[in-house]
């Protein structure tokens, strides 16, 4: 499987254990976009390093391609159909 260059829309720093500050480009985000009830979303993976990079750095955003396969089906997904076909005769 060819993976593809990864999308980098920004970066920032983890400031303490529930605080993140960042920036990304949103011209390159908005060519990503989809809408969904009338607004614009973009899809991003946001990946906190263990260590800086060399410009201080320890968070990293880049766009997330994944596109679900709607030709494989999920393994344990029950069909609305079988879960109508199914009684439950308790003998008490």
């Amino acid at each position: 499987m060819e993976q593809k260059p990864k999308v980098k829309l920004g970066s920032g720093k983890k400031r303490n254990a529930s605080w993140m500050t960042s920036s990304f480009c949103i011209t390159d985000a908005e060519a990503h976009a989809y809408t969904y009830n009338g607004k614009k979303y973009v899809n991003l993976n946001i990946n906190i390093y263990d260590e800086p990079n060399q410009y201080g750095k320890d968070l990293s955003i880049t766009l997330n391609e994944y596109e679900k396969d709607a030709a494989v089906p999920k393994a344990n997904a029950m069909q609305p159909s079988s879960l109508q076909e199914e009684t439950y005769d308790l003998p008490f």
